[in-house]
């Protein structure tokens, strides 16, 4: 049985790990840092939060959808490796600023450094899964992406707990991010020594697939964005394999968008139980992510795709009736009183099960996507995916507020998105008939 633990003990695998691990810790550390001192400790005034999320929501995603294609030509063009340091040392600069805005209080300062955060993390996208075909054998690449999927959930856990424990008020009621400001400059300057370790992967110049003609760069953003997504969804498995991802993850961002409403108004619990839920929900891919591959014995299939979509389906249909059957609250409740409920433990385990089911779905499709073309063209992929994903969640986003806003409740969105799961879970079944 394939164990793709051993990869964290070679250097070909654990730089590159251990770089995205701290990219997303601090990328969620300083995020949240932001918005808790924004809300609690700047703002006093729910249209000005609510204004403030949706900018930074906003600058955040926009260079997943301006600069994809451009990350994807350079990371197919350049050495990988290259790349990854000038990204990382451009992060110390990031965070220089990002840290000025939280001992500032400076709101301008911190959208200047989220929104580099965004270009930051679309420049690395791509190499995080295109450079592990280079570096490691065929049948331990579905299992590396395994590790650096399981590995970001649980450094966005990680860094979004921190980044709520080190906004600190005083005395007097005021509220300080002094040791956030501290700490995501000194895991920004960690990740840059990780990032000096990770191995040469130079510009590939293969032809293994027929098809897939050798291409130059195109620095028109829009145009080489519309010719990158048209060239890749016109190979059909490749199609699916976006498709499937990107219906993952519109899926994903309404429950995301949903998990704060849905803990508030309808389980009646405090922040506390929030992060419980964020706590397992990171876990549960994890171990969706590291289990697929031993089902799999490293060989890439979709061949659990269908199945895995549906157990999500059903678990996320269970949420919602659970979600139907709560009993309200006088007052907000915390942890404790979470799990001493009748069926508390059952919401937990559930959530698990989604997230375990979801981790299954989502990273043999990753892996699908940077060993079913020539070395040369994975990040132009992993590029073309990244943007269909953010159009994606943006939809999905849009719809969800258009639902909310005719009156359909928390818990029938959960219905939905069990509905939307056999979709899912089609698109899975067609890939598995195309490919394996």
């Amino acid at each position: 049985m394939q164990d793709s633990l051993h990869l964290l003990r070679t250097r070909r695998f654990l730089p590159i790990f251990t770089t995205q691990f701290l990219g997303a810790f601090n990328d969620n550390l300083f995020r949240t840092a932001m918005v808790m001192l924004v809300i609690y400790g700047i703002y006093r005034d729910a249209e000005q939060e609510a204004a403030f999320s949706a900018i930074a929501g906003g600058l955040f995603i926009l260079p997943f959808f301006l600069l994809s294609a451009l990350s994807g030509q350079l990371a197919d063009a350049m050495d990988k490796a290259k790349i990854v340091r000038i990204v990382k040392s451009a992060e110390i600069a990031i965070m220089i600023f990002g840290a000025a805005g939280l001992l500032l209080h400076s709101i301008p300062l911190l959208l200047v450094a989220l929104t580099a955060m965004g270009v930051h993390s679309t420049f690395f996208g791509p190499i995080k899964y295109a450079i592990l075909p280079q570096h490691l054998n065929k049948d331990e690449v579905l299992g590396g992406t395994g590790l650096v999927e399981a590995g970001t959930y649980i450094a966005i856990l990680g860094g979004t707990i921190l980044g709520g424990i080190l906004v600190v008020q005083r005395p007097d009621g005021s509220f300080h991010a002094e040791y956030a400001a501290v700490g995501v400059l000194l895991v920004a300057l960690i990740g840059r020594i990780a990032g000096g370790f990770v191995p040469q992967a130079l510009a590939a110049d293969d032809a293994e697939i027929p098809g897939y003609p050798h291409r130059g760069m195109d620095w028109h953003i829009v145009r080489a964005s519309v010719t990158l997504v048209s060239a890749t969804l016109h190979v059909r498995r490749l199609f699916l394999a976006i498709l499937s991802i990107s219906f993952f993850w519109a899926m994903g961002a309404v429950l995301a968008a949903q998990f704060p409403p849905l803990v508030k108004n309808v389980f009646y619990a405090n922040q506390s139980v929030a992060t419980l839920f964020l706590a397992v929900f990171s876990v549960g891919v994890a171990i969706g992510s590291v289990a697929i591959n031993r089902m799999l014995k490293g060989r890439v299939s979709a061949r659990f795709a269908p199945s895995s979509a549906l157990m999500m389906g059903v678990f996320v249909l269970l949420l919602y009736v659970l979600a139907k059957d709560w009993s309200p609250s006088p007052e907000l409740v915390g942890t404790r009183e979470f799990l001493r409920h009748p069926l508390g433990w059952a919401v937990a385990l559930d959530l698990l099960g989604i997230a375990i089911a979801g981790g299954m779905f989502v990273v043999p499709l990753y892996a699908f996507l940077t060993t079913t073309v020539p070395k040369s063209e994975t990040a132009r992929t992993v590029a073309a995916n990244n943007i269909v994903n953010s159009g994606a969640m943006v939809v999905a986003t849009l719809m969800l507020t258009g639902l909310v806003l005719v009156g359909v409740s928390v818990a029938e969105t959960l219905f939905l998105v069990a509905l939307g799961s056999i979709v899912a879970a089609w698109l899975g079944w067609k890939l598995h008939l195309a490919c394996d």
